[in-house]
């Protein structure tokens, strides 16, 4: 995967730890605010029954690829569309997209040196202008084939998954997209490729994916363990991988300011806010059908490990870990490599809703 604000791979097997110590083999676990699904992915190749969540449209995507499939789909609804040397099914398709000419659309406008803004700002340098251009043909062709009916929700989701991979590949920034570099590096002059990627052949796909805010989706879920990774501080996910949502969701937004953002307030997230952070895990533990969470966070946290403590005893036993963990860092960071992180278990009290 792509590096992600806050990811937890390096953490997987203490998770993983802590979740089979505290369930039984084949339970079901929420992994409700799952990114790019890697506590997901393993909580399913160790054989769990997995629900995952997440309010952003290219998580959804990264899900269904990795949680209800064991292998590429078909692609039967393009026969009789496209022939691409007399064979189709996934590579074909990725073979297909590849060669497309490209196009001068929205993401050569918006996010190349050549491309004129719509808002008139100065050109944008998060993709060389022919990778822009690969871009939008892709897009539109898939855009297209959705309309038609041609390609499945699970078929969209793979190409747009795959989609998302090619594009981190030759992106022009130093890890997130919250705004790009003046002068293209190395992997961004590459040419983007879309690449088969890996399927999950472990566990079951009797899995399910969900989107949606974390508080407002809980009140339908029922599970015998519920992990929680919040966002930590006052960066906004939706900010910060903005041209990924757009990515996802097929869309041509208003590209605003100098860095061309779209809209995202309709996923801004009150974990974010140190105001609203109390209220939405209050709201996830009183109305999910779940008795024990465990909760990760960091040091580095909009609330310190004593007031997540002193709040989260009003619904049940409390406990936590410590580790130390490699905190994400942008090139020019300041900050210590080194930082806590935080494995808090919450055991409700009978009654508590």
């Amino acid at each position: 995967m792509f590096r992600y604000i806050g990811n937890k791979t390096k953490l997987l097997p203490m998770i993983i730890s802590e979740i089979s110590e505290n369930t039984e083999p084949k339970s079901t676990v929420v992994d409700l605010m799952a990114g790019t699904g890697s506590v997901s992915v393993a909580l399913r190749t160790n054989g769990f029954h997995v629900i995952s969540s997440d309010m952003m449209t290219y998580s959804k995507h990264h899900l269904v690829t990795q949680l209800l499939i064991s292998k590429a789909p078909d692609f039967l609804g393009l026969n009789n569309h496209i022939v691409i040397n007399n064979t189709l099914g996934y590579e074909a398709v990725l073979d297909y997209l590849n060669n497309l000419t490209p196009k001068e659309g929205y993401f050569f406008q918006e996010f190349s040196p050549e491309g004129t803004p719509a808002n008139g700002t100065p050109s944008r340098k998060y993709f060389t202008s022919e990778n822009a251009k690969k871009i939008d043909a892709i897009r539109d062709t898939i855009n297209l084939w959705i309309s038609k009916g041609w390609i499945s929700n699970i078929e969209e989701s793979v190409l747009k998954h795959t989609l998302i991979m090619a594009v981190n590949d030759v992106a022009n920034i130093s890890g997130t997209y919250g705004y790009f570099l003046s002068s293209f590096n190395k992997n961004s002059l590459e040419n983007l490729m879309l690449k088969p990627v890996s399927f999950v052949t472990e566990g079951s796909t009797d899995n399910v994916v969900l989107q949606g805010f974390a508080e407002d989706i809980s009140q339908d879920i029922t599970a015998d363990l519920c992990y929680i990774d919040p966002p930590y501080m006052k960066r906004q996910y939706a900010a910060n991988y903005h041209i990924l949502e757009t990515i996802a969701r097929g869309d041509y937004p208003e590209a605003v300011g100098k860095s061309g953002l779209r809209d995202w307030w309709d996923q801004h997230s009150k974990f974010c806010t140190k105001t609203r952070i109390r209220a939405s895990f209050e709201k996830i533990f009183t109305t999910m059908k779940c008795d024990v969470f465990l909760i990760s966070y960091s040091e580095d946290g909009l609330l310190s490990i004593e007031e997540l403590i002193d709040f989260f005893s009003k619904f049940g036993s409390v406990s936590y870990k410590v580790i130390e963990y490699s905190r994400f860092k942008s090139n020019n960071s300041r900050l210590s490599k080194e930082l806590n992180e935080y494995i808090i278990r919450l055991e409700k009290h009978k009654g508590v809703s």
